[in-house]
């Protein structure tokens, strides 16, 4: 694996964690929608993350992670449409998509 692919699974897998970190082992939706720090926190490390996925894919388009261009896509919107952005929407990212893509990353930095 190219070393620029490694840094960026790297950085994934510390944006993830760090979502995780911010929001504690009590996750709680109320807190989060009601925290504006804490939404600021987990929007930038989702552009980290989608930032990080993208230059995965301009160095090697064919590498397979699930969900890799919904990703992308997902930072664009918290980027660009920062007044769009919809809470609902980015906690079911973390609670049913961040964990599956923490454990596929893992699995490429394992296997290395």
């Amino acid at each position: 694996m190219k070393r620029e692919i490694k840094k960026c699974l790297y950085d994934i897998n510390t944006s993830i964690d760090s979502i995780f970190e911010y929001l504690g082992t009590e996750r709680n939706f109320f807190e989060y929608q009601h925290n504006k720090l804490l939404r600021r926190g987990v929007e930038r490390e989702i552009e980290i993350l989608g930032e990080a996925m993208s230059r995965i894919l301009k160095i090697d388009p064919d590498f397979k992670i699930e969900n890799a261009r919904q990703i992308i896509d997902t930072r664009n919107w918290v980027i660009h449409g920062y007044d769009k952005v919809d809470d609902v929407v980015i906690w079911g990212i973390i609670s049913n998509h961040l964990p599956k893509l923490k454990i596929e990353i893992q699995d490429y930095l394992k296997a290395d």
